[in-house]
């Protein structure tokens, strides 16, 4: 079983929804706030999963072929602190809760952790924290920014992915370059995306063109308060973009018998 953390009820609902209907792996959700989880009750669990908003993780990891028996940490920690989804406060947010997803790193040691976060400008110093706090916990840290429309999705949703690991001395050299340039050729696509089954195109302040659904606009540059009727997809990542990053990962660190299972 997984066990998967997200403070949410309706979002907390949505995932054993899920796994009712066997979409997403049985496991154990915990609806408590992160900052109450203790290492004790993370034991006897293979995969973790943190903020988990609508499993979108969890379904990236299948999705990219990741072995349900392998074990990973994943944790998208909130945005609104440095978005404009939020106030502004950045670290004085009371929502940046990373301090406690870092203490449950550095007191469990996982192998492996994948999370990600708005990429913006005022997202950058959060990056430097996280970098700073995994290599000095002595794990190999990389991110890259990119978009979900090089995927394939009818928005930006421009994020900035990451993953850090125990697996070796680091990713430098071919290793880093090969799953940044994995992602480079997904950001790259996203400029002349494939109309197919899309009605309207919109062009955003950066001149960057997309497909969206007719009727709809994307909400990576738009008004925040459609968060709120949009309901959990305030909450969602899109599992089709962070699984392309997890097969970036997974060819740069040579982990064949992930790749092989996909």
């Amino acid at each position: 079983m997984i066990y998967v953390n997200e403070i949410d009820p309706f979002c907390a609902k949505w995932i054993q929804n899920l796994m009712d209907a066997d979409v997403l792996p049985r496991g154990h959700i915990d609806t408590r706030s992160i900052e109450d989880v203790t290492p004790n009750d993370l034991a006897g669990y293979t995969q973790h999963h943190f903020f988990a908003g609508l499993g979108g993780w969890i379904y990236a990891l299948d999705l990219a072929g990741w072995p349900r028996d392998r074990a990973v940490w994943t944790g998208s920690c909130p945005c609104q602190p440095f978005s404009q989804a939020g106030e502004g406060a950045g670290f004085e947010d009371e929502r940046h809760l990373w301090p406690a997803f870092q203490h449950l790193i550095a007191q469990c040691r996982p192998s492996v952790v994948l999370g990600e976060q708005v990429a913006s400008k005022d997202a950058d110093a959060w990056i430097d924290l996280v970098h700073a706090d995994m290599e000095g916990m002595g794990y190999a840290f990389g991110c890259v920014p990119f978009a979900a429309a090089g995927v394939g999705a009818p928005q930006a949703r421009e994020r900035t992915s990451w993953v850090a690991d125990t697996y070796g001395t680091g990713l430098q050299g071919h290793g880093q370059s090969g799953w940044k340039h994995g992602a480079q050729r997904w950001a790259d696509a996203a400029r002349h995306p494939a109309a197919s089954g899309v009605v309207e195109w919109v062009t955003d302040r950066e001149g960057f063109t997309r497909p969206i659904e007719s009727g709809t606009r994307p909400l990576a540059h738009g008004i925040s308060g459609r968060v709120g009727r949009l309901c959990a997809y305030g909450n969602a990542i899109v599992p089709q973009q962070q699984a392309e990053f997890i097969r970036a990962y997974v060819e740069a660190r040579g982990l064949i018998e992930v790749a092989e299972a996909a």
